[in-house]
């Protein structure tokens, strides 16, 4: 039920007053008011990342008090504060600020303590690299995609031509010196046997392989058949008492005696290097 009092209403038990015209009009100057009493932030369109910008917060009403300071420590919303300093006409503050990450970065609303606050603030910041490329200075982001890379294979391949060079070197030069080493081993082999301690017949023929292994060593394969005439031929005379002397001790003759060593060793350093000497 509803009862009509004068200007107002009421609504079971309730009434509502209905502001005038004047009143409302006042209350939207005011806000209007207040809300062009807001400092302004002069900024360029967009930052460039890693690089120091400027942004000025000023007060554009020359009338009015200087701007405090604004509360703000080492970081502008997302941005870098690097430095800060008054406006030379005291009407606003400048901030140096640099920009660390890509994309949208949006400055809060500051407090500057006589109760106003500045506007919030947006700026674009742009990426160095696009999406998907390599991430390169501060241009990466959480969405890029490292490259696929393949390792350089044949590049990489040219760093063995050196060790492999040096390899094949050594190797010519370990088979160039394998005859010399064989020779060597055979000439300490029958060393350690010759002369012979007894007349046994094993130790007779183990000298006799020694010594053939050694001819062989020296002068080729085909020493191993040479007999007393083919050693007198090539001038290697203890050569050939050493197979007469192993023949007759073989049959239990002393003589002729076994040569000594040192004539023996004596024979092959004086024969120049050869192989298969006919």
């Amino acid at each position: 039920m509803a009862v009509r009092i004068s200007s107002h209403w009421c609504w079971l038990g309730g009434s509502r007053q209905r502001p005038s015209a004047g009143k409302t009009g006042l209350l939207l100057l005011l806000g209007a008011l207040f809300a062009g009493a807001a400092p302004t932030w002069n900024s360029p369109t967009g930052l460039k990342l890693g690089e120091l910008q400027v942004l000025e917060l000023r007060e554009d009403d020359p009338l009015k008090p200087a701007l405090p300071r604004p509360t703000v420590e080492d970081h502008l919303g997302p941005l870098r504060l690097r430095a800060m300093e008054p406006l030379p006409d005291g009407h606003g503050w400048r901030f140096q600020v640099q920009a660390l990450e890509p994309g949208i970065a949006m400055i809060p609303a500051l407090d500057l303590g006589n109760g106003q606050r500045s506007p919030e603030l947006r700026l674009e910041v742009p990426r160095s690299v696009p999406y998907g490329g390599p991430w390169v200075g501060f241009g990466g982001g959480n969405e890029d995609l490292l490259p696929a890379i393949p390792f350089p294979w044949g590049w990489a391949s040219l760093l063995l031509v050196p060790p492999l060079g040096l390899a094949a070197w050594g190797i010519h030069r370990w088979r160039l010196g394998a005859d010399r080493r064989h020779l060597h081993q055979a000439l300490l082999a029958f060393r350690r046997q010759w002369p012979p301690r007894d007349r046994e017949r094993a130790t007779l023929d183990r000298l006799h392989q020694l010594g053939r292994e050694l001819l062989a060593a020296r002068f080729g394969e085909v020493a191993r058949t040479w007999g007393p005439a083919e050693f007198q031929a090539r001038k290697l005379g203890p050569w050939a008492e050493w197979a007469q002397s192993l023949d007759a001790a073989r049959f239990g003759f002393s003589e002729p005696p076994f040569p000594a060593l040192e004539p023996l060793v004596s024979a092959l350093e004086e024969r120049p290097p050869g192989r298969g000497q006919s």
